[in-house]
């Protein structure tokens, strides 16, 4: 790895692989944590399939094949595509999963019947049309690594300039309405910044597989904190990381494709931080679970240890008659109150110390069980 990381310095092809899919993770991770706020992670899937009809367009309308061309009408597509699943919202009753669907399944079902259309009108001529489906990294340019720059660097700068609003409208819709910022037309200028972000990603993992570059790094960057600015720094970090990560192991052997190997990076980083991330990590929820059963446990024990100290004797018998118990465990439960200091023994039983005693008035006001039971 350590020589593969000197070859990104000194290697023409993988210098411009591995930064364009760092890019794609940057700006992937930044707005696709927008997305996923929103509950509109399915709509980087849509604006990713509806691009493949306006590549098709592109080419049959100019003839030409370079990138710049394609992506503009792939973007132009997916923006057209973003504008409808608005309308659709906006002016029909259509659910917003049932209209994201119907728009994706319409367009790429285009793109694709475009894309057969030009394969069989002349077979020689469409040839590198298909990358855009499942993308191609290892075809990437200089060229195209500059105008991946001009799209993140101008899709950071209009989030840069907008960033108050956008979380306004992410977090508090009806307040942002109620200070008249326009709604529609912040949340058609934040799509947009999606369709830029697809289009860095059209090329280096493709339609099919772009979604998860949005979809992915926010996510995981969603379980280590609660607050916008850090997962956002968190999201673009790892996409970025796998962007790099997987342009480095594509590199390792021949034939490895870099854009499946970059989405399997980021899910291997989304599957780590839904387990380990101290925030909502499933490891450390459950370890948190587990602290608070035993703890509700133990002042349910308390409580009944107070209750049978006031009213009769507190012993392993009585314990296990009040709790339903064997004898054996409520033994066991006596020992447990011992070791935390909370019961002292007696040759008669045992009693609560008075820590114990105040702890557990305490319980029986936050219970409100006191003045039932006085």
């Amino acid at each position: 790895m350590p020589e593969l990381l000197g070859q990104v310095l000194t290697d023409y092809t993988l210098r411009n692989v591995a930064l364009g899919s760092a890019l794609l993770g940057v700006i992937g991770g930044v707005l696709g944590a927008f997305a996923l706020l929103r509950r509109q992670s399915l709509l980087g899937d849509v604006l990713a399939h509806a691009a493949l009809p306006g590549i098709c367009l592109a080419f049959l309308l100019t003839g030409a094949k370079a990138p710049p061309v394609l992506l503009l009408g792939g973007g132009i597509s997916g923006w057209l595509a973003a504008l409808v699943v608005l309308a659709v919202l906006r002016h029909t009753r259509l659910p917003e999963d049932s209209a994201l669907g119907v728009v994706l399944s319409g367009f790429f079902a285009f793109g694709v019947s475009l894309l057969t259309f030009i394969q069989h009108a002349s077979p020689a001529s469409p040839a590198g049309l298909e990358r855009f489906i499942f993308g191609q990294a290892a075809t990437l340019l200089g060229e195209d690594v500059q105008h991946f720059v001009l799209l993140v660097g101008l899709a950071l700068a209009l989030l840069g300039l907008f960033y108050k609003e956008f979380k306004l409208i992410t977090f508090d819709p009806d307040y942002a309405a109620s200070l008249g910022l326009p709604l529609h037309g912040l949340s058609t200028l934040l799509t947009s910044l999606i369709v830029l972000a697809v289009m860095v990603g059209l090329q280096t993992v493709g339609v099919v597989l772009m979604a998860a570059m949005l979809v992915a790094p926010a996510a995981a960057a969603r379980q280590w904190t609660n607050r916008l600015g850090p997962m956002l720094g968190l999201s673009a970090l790892f996409g970025a990381l796998a962007g790099l990560t997987g342009a480095l192991l594509s590199a390792t052997r021949e034939n490895l494709p870099t854009g499946p190997l970059i989405i399997l990076s980021v899910s291997a980083l989304l599957l780590f931080s839904l387990f380990f991330a101290p925030l909502r990590g499933i490891f450390w929820e459950g370890l948190r679970n587990r602290q608070s059963r035993r703890r509700i446990y133990l002042e349910h024990l308390l409580l009944d240890a107070h209750l049978l100290c006031r009213h009769h004797r507190l012993t392993p018998q009585d314990l296990a008659q009040h709790r339903r118990i064997p004898l054996s465990k409520a033994l066991r439960e006596l020992k447990r109150l011992q070791d935390l200091g909370w019961v002292r023994a007696h040759p008669e039983g045992y009693t609560l110390t008075p820590n114990a005693q105040e702890k557990a008035s305490a319980l029986e006001q936050a219970l409100r069980l006191g003045p039932r039971r006085s």
